[in-house]
């Protein structure tokens, strides 16, 4: 009888031990999923920050050529003065509606969400601004709350 007992007693792990810890596996994932996509937003709102900076670098660049030109550039313009190309065809180049002196840098159809949130907290330190697609408005920073965000280029 004592030999059967012992082929009974075996050494591992009960059922409801195992769900336990896949059940905190499981929250553990889930709390990397939303550090993880919190990260992917600041990533992003740092890229279009980057491009910005870029495409104004391009425009200063293009000034630099074209002194006596009142006209602002085109995007496509701007490409011969930039290392790479801009992903998509979602920036703006804008003159300054009441002086052709001024021109401005955009980024058209930013996503919703996370991206708009962390480019408005970083729009005081950046220079950015809101406006339209065709447009920025200057006297507004960039709250998140649009579509679009610019920056001035000279």
């Amino acid at each position: 009888m004592k030999k059967l007992t012992n082929l009974k007693k075996r050494s591992g792990f009960t059922l409801v031990e195992l769900l336990i810890v896949i059940i905190i596996i499981g929250i553990l994932a889930g709390a990397m999923l939303l550090v993880a996509g919190s990260g992917t937003d600041s990533a992003e709102a740092t890229k279009i920050i980057s491009d910005l900076r870029s495409l104004k670098s391009a425009a200063l660049l293009y000034y630099a050529d074209h002194p006596t030109s009142s006209v602002a550039p085109t995007v496509t313009q701007l490409g011969g003065y930039m290392d790479r190309t801009l992903p998509g065809a979602n920036f703006a180049v804008s003159p300054n509606a009441t002086s052709s002196d001024t021109w401005w840098v955009g980024r058209i159809a930013i996503p919703e969400g996370g991206v708009r949130t962390k480019l408005a907290q970083r729009a005081g330190e950046v220079g950015l601004y809101n406006g339209s697609a065709t447009a920025p408005t200057a006297s507004e920073d960039y709250d998140g709350n649009g579509a679009n965000a610019w920056i001035k280029a000279r």
